[in-house]
């Protein structure tokens, strides 16, 4: 909810979730942000596209059935700065973190 907070508005229309129990939370998440929340429907993964790549991501680093309990934000922290500067064709060979740099002056003009 923090990090969500932060994006310009822009950014934040909506957000797309699987069906987990992570978003248990989803009406309040939706209350604090001011950002829709939508499920997939079950067994649809081309509904969820950058979600689904994301995950083949993190499976580099923490295949399944892995336990992640005593992960720590540290380490988290370090493997989103490995994915987030890992050039992407899909965003034309500019890295995630470069994609949302253009996108926030975008909003700033």
């Amino acid at each position: 909810t923090s990090m969500i907070a932060t994006l310009p508005a822009a950014l934040k229309r909506s957000l797309t979730w699987d069906q987990g129990n992570e978003m248990a939370q989803h009406a309040q998440f939706t209350l604090d942000t001011g950002l829709q929340v939508y499920f997939c429907n079950p067994h649809s993964p081309w509904e969820r596209g950058s979600n689904e790549n994301t995950n083949g991501l993190l499976r580099q680093y923490w295949p399944k059935s892995s336990d992640l309990r005593h992960l720590t934000q540290t380490h988290c922290d370090t493997v989103a700065l490995r994915l987030n500067t890992r050039p992407r064709p899909t965003l034309g060979l500019l890295t995630p973190a470069q994609a949302l740099d253009k996108a926030l002056l975008a909003t700033t003009s």
